[in-house]
């Protein structure tokens, strides 16, 4: 059974925790660009989301499109599976593990 769209906007608002300028900040930076799996044009899927995660922080709520709620809720669904894995006891801060997340709009270094 696939979530409600309150399930997915209660998850998007926890997980889901860099501003839209944080994202696009990152996007710039080489840690955004090493990491994930090539979506076949030279860019991770990673990346591609995060563009998308972007756009779907600028739209209100009421205006977002089927294709946006299901990209919503594909973000929970990664950024639950790969904190679900666990990141590295050492240097997380500069981890490829945390990297990948931030591609999807979540920083581990903002929770608790």
């Amino acid at each position: 059974m696939s979530k409600s769209r309150d399930e997915i906007w209660s998850e998007w608002g926890e997980l889901v925790n860099m501003a839209p300028k944080e994202i696009e900040d990152f996007l710039e930076t080489d840690a955004s660009k090493e990491v994930g799996v090539d979506s076949g044009d030279g860019e991770s899927k990673g990346r591609k989301s995060a563009q998308r995660i972007v756009e779907i922080k600028h739209t209100k709520k009421d205006d977002l499109s089927d294709d946006d709620w299901d990209h919503m809720g594909k973000v929970v669904g990664y950024v639950k599976r790969h904190l679900a894995q666990g990141g590295p006891d050492e240097d997380m801060e500069h981890s490829d593990w945390r990297y990948s997340l931030m591609n999807w709009g979540h920083d581990p270094l903002k929770d608790g």
